[in-house]
């Protein structure tokens, strides 16, 4: 790979995820005792004049150079322990780039279904971390249900020892988490010998290059197969991640060693040098370019890449500007891990406040268990508000992990105690709850006893009476409400439908009654008077008596008398029938239609309202005559006197009418 497609590749694609708490490295190289040669008087000089950071770090005497050192090294520690991690496998460096969700504030089923998405869609050495959490989580919101359930089994009278609680969901993650470490096992059984062979390979190259010094060839020759060397290092495959530090610092321990002894044709070596001051120049750049990015998991991760170009796939540069470049980089270095520092410390600031959001929800969880609640519907309100804040508290986001299992235990305590008194309360209520059972099955005997009746005037006010006497009753245990309910609606309803197909049956007859008066009715519009009164009269009367004699009709149907009244006003105004014949004509077809029907409250209620109309036309009578006591020395022809005199006797007129249909409706008595 060139160092542009290097370069490239650092490009800052790939957003990831590290964690934020450096890992102490490995940083022991394996020890090498160089052979001694006639070109090499002093390995340990010739090591000092190489481009090692680590070297230069050792040699270090100031003290204040050395705090610098340790500083320095906690953010190369971060960056090499992330990359002997995908050195080791390829496939893991995904790992950055899959994001993580917020799966505290994930429900149980969307946990479930992340963890099967990532299962079966990522590699499996690069959600490690994501399953981990997600089952962590899923394992957390999966008691808490199991304590509830097992609140509910003793509070219906259960015995511990035989509670037993599954879910679907459960299954799903156990299944999904079983297929996981299937793919991760398969996987590492596949490597396990290509990251020893490799291994094998990179040490052999080490070996090669160590024998290139006591080669007696020509130099070109040796710097040839020496570039063969490096070359078939860069492909040589990954290797176990706990040998990554030292295998890489052996090999650039003894390139060095070559390095030096290429000072007998050091055009060759300058080249090299010069090559690798402008790659890693480069490289600086890009890495102080990064550190002003405020995209800090991305240039984290593309800072990676430019430490692994740097170690793995160049050499060293001049001793001249060998501390200068390392100086920059290590700088650049500084900077990006300061800055990712200070974003976790931020960020632990906002755990802190999500700390104190849940600590208050707990308190609220506290407060609201005080005092309990007296009676079903009081329990129910607090039961919906402990739900609300099981949402928030699930809401509120991380907090620091220090206290994580603290904090989730102390909700776990609230909510399990809320649930306690709750449970107490239902457990003594069920003591009424069976007392109202007894009445309730007491109410369907008598249901079951009278819904064949046929008595249905009585039966009837029975069955409307237990209806609403069970309403009045509080509630029983559930496992037997909706029994008794169906138990008791059956024969309710068996009953109300025997009555409603009797009084079909009865409608039958009120609605041929019914087409028959409408048909009548045309024919009475279709009548022709003669012009003779009286012959005209009994025409309209013998068609009133066919009226009759058709019968009821249904209530909803009763306006068909009101038609028949307002055609025979017609006829009567025809034949100048005066106001009272005419109203006792018509209210004689009333009657007859009242006095047949099956509710004699329908007759009774007319008696009242004609009573009702006779006290109201008598105090308009007094009242009129009262006012006439004004005008006593006012002749009786004066406009005013008359209208007075008149209208009282028209309400004597129509008093008349009124005590004349009282008497009618007496008379059926």
């Amino acid at each position: 790979m060139s160092e542009q497609d290097n370069l490239q590749k650092a490009d800052g694609k790939e957003e990831f995820i590290v964690s934020k708490e450096p890992v102490e490295k490995e940083n022991k190289a394996i020890e090498v005792k160089p052979e001694k040669t006639d070109s090499i008087e002093n390995s340990e000089k010739a090591i000092s004049e190489i481009d090692d950071p680590k070297t230069d770090l050792k040699t270090e005497t100031k003290t204040e150079e050395t705090n610098n050192q340790e500083n320095d090294d906690e953010a190369i520690s971060e960056i090499e322990e992330s990359n002997a991690e995908d050195a080791e496998d390829e496939g893991s460096k995904d790992r950055h780039v899959i994001v993580k969700k917020d799966y505290e504030k994930m429900s149980m089923e969307d946990l479930a279904d992340e963890l099967e998405n990532l299962v079966s869609k990522e590699k499996a050495q690069a959600i490690k971390a994501h399953v981990e959490e997600i089952r962590s989580e899923f394992k957390s919101k999966f008691s808490t249900l199991l304590d509830e359930k097992k609140e509910e089994f003793l509070n219906d009278g259960g015995n511990e020892i035989d509670f037993y609680y599954s879910s679907p969901l459960q299954k799903r993650v156990k299944d999904t988490i079983k297929e996981y470490r299937s793919k991760i096992t398969s996987h590492y059984k596949s490597i396990e010998n290509n990251l020893k062979d490799n291994l094998a390979e990179r040490l052999e190259i080490i070996e090669e290059i160590k024998g290139l010094i006591n080669i007696e060839e020509n130099i070109n020759t040796t710097y040839k197969h020496f570039k063969d060397l490096q070359e078939r290092w860069r492909h040589a495959g990954p290797i176990p991640r706990d040998k990554y530090n030292n295998a890489w610092n052996s090999y650039h321990h003894h390139v060095e060693i070559f390095y030096d002894f290429l000072h007998l044709n050091r055009d060759l070596r300058d080249l090299d040098f010069k090559h690798n001051l402008e790659q890693k120049l480069k490289i600086i750049d890009r890495a102080e370019e990064l550190a002003q990015d405020d995209d800090l998991n991305r240039s984290f991760r593309e800072l990676q890449v430019l430490h692994k170009m740097w170690k793995e796939e160049l050499g060293p540069v001049d001793k001249v500007y060998r501390e200068e470049i390392w100086k920059r980089f290590k700088a650049a270095t500084k900077t990006i891990h300061d800055k990712r520092q200070s974003y976790f410390n931020d960020l632990d600031k906002v755990y802190e406040k999500n700390l104190e959001t849940k600590q208050e929800i707990i308190e609220k969880i506290k407060k609201l268990n005080d005092g309990g609640a007296k009676s079903h519907s009081d329990w129910q309100k607090k039961i919906k508000s402990l739900e609300a804040l099981r949402n928030d508290f699930f809401s509120a986001g991380k907090v620091p992990i220090k206290v994580n299992e603290a904090t989730w235990s102390s909700f776990k305590t609230a909510v399990r105690n809320f649930n306690r008194k709750k449970n107490a309360f239902y457990k003594d209520l069920k003591k009424d709850q069976y007392e109202n059972l007894q009445k309730k099955l007491d109410l369907i005997k008598i249901a079951e006893d009278n819904k064949d009746s046929e008595d249905f005037e009585v039966t009837t006010a029975l069955m409307k009476k237990i209806q609403s006497d069970w309403k009045k009753i509080g509630h029983v245990p559930r496992k037997n409400s909706d029994k008794i309910w169906n138990q008791f609606k059956t024969a309710c309803n068996h009953y109300f439908d025997k009555l409603h197909e009797s009084k079909n049956e009865a409608n039958k007859e009120e609605i041929e009654a019914y087409n028959d008066k409408v048909k009548l009715l045309e024919e009475i519009k279709a009548i022709e008077l003669s012009g003779k009164k009286d012959a005209d009269l009994e025409t309209v009367k013998s068609y009133i008596e066919k009226w009759k004699a058709l019968g009821n009709v249904p209530n909803d149907k009763r306006y068909i008398e009101g038609k028949l009244n307002k055609t025979l006003d017609s006829y009567f105004k025809s034949l100048k029938l005066n106001k009272t014949e005419a109203e006792l004509i018509k209210f004689d077809n009333k009657l007859e239609v009242l006095n047949n029907a099956e509710d004699s409250r329908h007759l009774d209620n007319e008696r009242t309202f004609i009573n009702k109309k006779i006290k109201e036309v008598k105090s308009e009578i007094n009242q009129l005559e009262n006012n006439l006591q004004f005008f006593t020395n006012v002749d009786e022809s004066n406009p005013l006197v008359k209208e007075v005199i008149d209208n009282i006797q028209r309400h004597k007129d129509t008093l008349d009418l009124w005590k004349t249909k009282l008497n009618k409706i007496k008379e059926l008595y």
